[in-house]
């Protein structure tokens, strides 16, 4: 692909989930939203700060606070997530995989929750989500299964509609992926706006 993350359209028309942008060389150009938020980004197993979402994220003019949350210890990622939140008081949570688990377990106050593939059936012990909640799946992820989102959402008494089948695969990191993300991140800003107006 020859575009940079920067110039992915925030459009509804996808393409196909097997185009996969590159991180640019150079920073780049971005148009900010019309409020940019504070994001705390929690990654999934194996993963370090630093990764492709976080990036885009902070390309797209966001705060990105991503921890180092330990693989070998969910208790202490949900301590650190909770002092990280703490101390950052954050407008929007992102989880994905394992960090979504995380962002479930952790008191998230008035922020908003954005799932992304999120494995609450592998780690900890949150069976329901609260309101303010989207999750982005691909009901092509083979690591967990998108009928575990639609259970979350049941189990919590929320419509389905909450929920955006999107994506290549468990890693979410292709195009129309990253998309719905930043639509998702940018229907938030609207809605900080909007609050902070009133």
């Amino acid at each position: 692909m020859d575009r940079d993350i920067c110039s992915l359209s925030l459009s509804r028309n996808r393409t196909p989930a097997d185009n996969k942008p590159e991180m640019p060389d150079q920073p780049c150009q971005c148009v900010p939203f019309p409020s940019r938020l504070k994001i705390l980004y929690l990654s999934g197993y194996g993963s370090k700060p630093g990764s492709m979402n976080s990036l885009i994220l902070k390309a797209h003019g966001h705060t990105v606070v991503e921890p180092d949350l330990p693989d070998d210890n969910f208790a202490r990622s949900v301590t650190i997530a909770q002092r990280v939140f703490n101390r950052h008081q954050p407008d929007v949570v992102v989880g994905w995989s394992r960090g979504g688990a995380v962002a479930m377990s952790i008191d998230s106050r008035n922020a908003s929750l954005i799932l992304v593939a999120p494995a609450w059936k592998n780690w900890g012990t949150v069976t329901i989500v609260k309101p303010a909640v989207l999750i982005l799946h691909s009901p092509h992820d083979d690591l967990v299964s998108i009928d575990d989102s639609r259970e979350l959402l049941q189990n919590s008494r929320l419509s389905q509609d909450r929920l955006l089948a999107v994506g290549a695969d468990h890693r979410m990191i292709d195009e129309a992926a990253f998309v719905t993300l930043l639509e998702a991140v940018e229907s938030l800003s609207q809605t900080s706006e909007k609050r902070q107006a009133a």
